[in-house]
């Protein structure tokens, strides 16, 4: 039987609220919830549950943060929270900075220490020749940085938090690549000329065109002639021919080509053709393209004077970018460096590198890997504490047994079974941890572990009751209705183009009705009808939709089916008769407007023959929503004092937080 889509609110095409995940940093806690799709309804409200490794701090209070540094730019040093011996607190439980250390190393430590390797090798290549970078350099580069973004130094700091870089790191890195500048100073001079390309490049004249690629010349010849004979066709031809997924996508636009930019071939010909004009095939390595020039682009006028400076850095960091690889190989060749991170004997006496004979502590390593991941790592610590509190509290207690027939259960319904028929659990193991670039050590402690501790918390909630089965049975096997559909992020703009839909639907249904009138066969006149409209709300959905698959898609979208977790569009749905326009239906966030175009034939099938599968998928979904409700209840209502982050948490201030910020339940938008 084919899986069907999970009826998670947080798994649906029209943005529901997100996807709920439970496990440590780098996995789910139901270790089949990552594999296996639910296909059977159950009626409850969307878990809220955050990710162990994603603690909110929505309803959490601020703890004394340390006093704001100044606007000038401040490269933070390793914080003074990071030295702390206890890092946090759960339910008055203490995690220690060697506890966090630990973690840090099991996450991040080999990674780290690549980078950290090789930021040493740059810094002992830098003391051999006398270069030193001071903080005041690092201070200038990063203001420097700010200013280019419109940002003040903090603001900028903040962005590069959200990118996932802390800010010690970020200055770390600045001050590498400041010394690299250094390193090959000589290598990277910018000639009058390099600063005159970089000039025409950026603001001188550029061509808006679409490109058609391929790899077989006599197709690239059949095509061309193709988009000769209908220019106004090329979008679409593209679309559907082009080898070049990312343009083809787009109906076959690329960003406005560039003198200098780009493969020669292909600029030569842009910048001599004219508007409109289909270009030869082009030979570009093994690809064979064809242009499209849409419009020139004239040249900005931007006195070249006014922007050498920044030309010029730009330039340099092009060369760097070059030069840094053969640097690095240079530096690697001539060192000697031993990574011992995975040598047992060397890891117990402390030692995790060494580099031209210096050592590379763990102690050294653990700083590095906290200053740049210990806040994300500390709270997918404070999460498993808080499950194995719950644990210790339950009496419930994980054994390798428990962790392994886990395993093996994912591994029934993930890989393809051995020779014998028994589950693959090898062939799973390296699947998990290779997709989510861990080590098994991290897939067991993140994973598994609180997999199987939560679903032992829960087990005895779980209750599958006849009524959860008929529904389960009518979404799988009974109708659901084929529609188009657009989503919108903004009510204002949903309104405009709902008007723009209803003032098309309207002339073109008087239209069939008067192809009806003079005798035109009704199915003939539908078809019209239905090919004419359907079109006009697909380019609407290409045009407006922000959900990528039914933008992509020119507004299709997967059938809707009753009992999917969203009972608003659901019953919106259903009302709509075959040709029918609907009203604005609000989902979550996001406002939907559908285009009904019929149902689908229920499926034919005994539902006694498939019970079993029904109940088993059921329970297995009701499962997972029992055990993040559980989580949910185990931070909603816990002490957690995150030293390294600055927060801290009680009950009493998460429920006083919920009640100054009510959830809203959504609710439909009736023109």
């Amino acid at each position: 039987m084919a899986c069907e889509t999970s009826p998670d609110p947080g798994n649906t095409w029209y943005g529901g609220n997100r996807r709920v995940r439970l496990g440590m940093i780098l996995g789910s806690v139901a270790v089949l919830a990552s594999v296996l799709a639910i296909r059977y309804y159950w009626p409850a409200e969307p878990a809220a549950a955050e990710a162990p490794g994603q603690t909110s701090r929505r309803n959490t209070s601020q703890a004394v943060r340390p006093a704001q540094r100044s606007s000038q730019a401040q490269p933070p040093a390793r914080s003074a929270q990071s030295k702390l011996d206890v890092v946090a607190k759960v339910n008055g439980e203490p995690i220690t900075r060697e506890d966090l250390a630990h973690e840090c190393l099991r996450h991040y430590g080999e990674r780290v220490l690549e980078n950290y390797l090789n930021s040493q090798l740059i810094s002992q290549e830098c003391q051999r020749r006398g270069i030193r970078v001071t903080r005041e350099e690092v201070n200038a580069e990063i203001e420097r940085m700010a200013k280019h973004f419109g940002l003040t130094v903090q603001q900028y700091y903040k962005m590069r938090k959200e990118e996932g870089i802390q800010p010690a790191q970020y200055a770390s890195t600045i001050k590498s690549f400041l010394a690299l500048r250094r390193l090959a100073a000589d290598q990277l001079e910018v000639t009058e000329q390099e600063l005159r390309q970089a000039y025409e490049t950026q603001y001188g004249p550029a061509v808006k065109a679409r490109l058609i690629a391929c790899k077989n010349p006599d197709k690239a010849q059949v095509i061309r002639a193709e988009v000769l004979a209908r220019p106004d066709d090329f979008g679409r031809v593209a679309k559907e021919k082009s080898e070049d997924t990312p343009s083809a996508s787009d109906m076959g636009w690329i960003p406005p080509i560039r003198k200098h930019g780009g493969p020669k071939e292909i600029e030569q010909v842009a910048f001599t053709m004219q508007d409109g004009e289909i270009s030869p095939v082009i030979r570009v390595h093994d690809q064979c393209v064809i242009l499209k020039r849409e419009k020139g682009i004239p040249a900005q006028n931007v006195p070249f004077e006014q922007v050498a400076p920044l030309l010029n850095r730009m330039v340099e960091r092009r060369k760097l970018r070059l030069v840094a690889h053969d640097l690095f190989d240079q530096l690697k060749q001539r060192a000697q460096v031993e990574n011992c991170f995975n040598d047992p004997d060397k890891r117990r006496m402390g030692i995790v590198a060494l580099v031209n004979g210096q050592k590379i502590t763990a102690g050294q390593l653990a700083d590095v890997c906290i200053e740049r991941h210990g806040e994300e790592v500390l709270e997918g610590t404070i999460n498993r504490k808080l499950i194995e509190q719950a644990c210790k509290k339950a009496k419930v207690t994980i054994t390798n047994a428990d962790l392994e027939e886990e395993i093996r259960r994912a591994a029934e319904v993930s890989v393809p079974p051995k020779p014998d028929g028994s589950p693959d659990v090898e062939a799973w193991i390296k699947l998990a941890t290779e997709r989510q670039g861990i080590s098994k050590e991290v897939y067991l402690h993140d994973s598994v572990w609180p997999s199987v501790a939560l679903r032992k918390l829960v087990d005895d909630q779980v209750r599958v009751t006849e009524d959860d089965i008929d529904r389960g049975f009518e979404a799988n096997y009974g109708p659901r209705v084929r529609c188009l559909a657009i989503v919108f992020g903004d009510l204002r703009l949903a309104h405009r183009v709902w008007e723009m839909a209803r003032e098309k639907y309207d002339v073109l249904k008087a239209a069939h009705q008067k192809q009806l009138a003079s005798g035109v066969p009704r199915q003939r006149a539908t078809s019209v009808f239905f090919d004419s409209f359907g079109d006009f709300f697909g380019d609407l959905a290409e045009q407006y939709s922000i959900e990528p698959g039914s933008k992509k898609l020119r507004g299709q979208v997967p059938p809707i089916r009753k009992w999917g977790g969203q009972p608003m569009l659901e019953q919106d749905a259903f009302a709509l008769a075959p040709g029918e326009l609907s009203g604005i239906t609000q989902v979550g966030d996001k406002y939907v407007i559908l285009f009904c175009q019929g149902r689908t034939t229920p499926v034919k099938v005994e539902r006694q023959s498939v019970r079993n599968l029904i109940v088993e998928d059921l329970r297995e979904k009701k499962r997972r929503q029992a055990m993040a409700k559980y989580f949910q209840h185990l931070q909603d209502f816990s002490t957690i004092d995150n030293y390294l982050a600055g927060t801290s948490q009680s009950p009493r201030e998460r429920l006083r937080a919920a009640k100054k910020s009510p959830k809203l339940q959504p609710v439909p938008v009736r023109r």
